[in-house]
Parts: structure tokens; C-alpha cells; sequence
């Protein structure tokens, strides 16, 4: 299994997916999540999963970005 998400991670096609469609997509989804949790009163849990969750998504969009451009550019 893990041989298979290395091969995943060092073709450009998946990265594109996960850097630029998945990881914003549920990034946007916790941020919303997060706001709404503190908008109806559950502030602590609101911040966690902004501070946490999103930032994850958002971090891992980020290295899936820099990772395929890595691969693109052959070094």
C-alpha cells in the first residue's frame, strides 16, 4: 500500500488533483464548517477546526503544488 501512494506521489497527475481540486476544496469546506460552528456557538470547537483541520488541507495543497513542480521541472 504504501508503495503505492509513493508511486502517486511522484506522478504530476495526481498532485494537479490534490494541490489544485481536493485539498481547497475540503479546506473551504472545514473553513466553513469552522465559521459556522462558531457562529451557533460552539467556539472552541469553531477555532479547532480552523486552526487545525483547515490549515492541514490547506498546508497540504500547498507541498502537492511545490512537490509537482519539483517533478516538472526534472530536479
Amino acid at each position: 500500500m504504501k508503495e503505492a501512494f509513493r508511486a502517486l506521489a511522484c506522478q504530476p497527475e495526481p498532485l494537479f488533483a490534490l494541490g489544485f481540486m481536493l485539498f481547497p476544496l475540503l479546506g473551504l469546506i472545514c473553513a466553513a464548517l469552522g465559521f459556522w460552528m462558531i457562529l451557533t456557538g460552539a467556539v472552541l470547537g469553531g477555532v479547532i477546526v480552523l486552526v487545525t483541520i483547515t490549515q492541514a488541507f490547506a498546508f497540504g495543497a500547498y507541498w502537492a503544488i511545490g512537490k509537482r513542480a519539483r517533478i516538472l521541472s526534472g530536479k
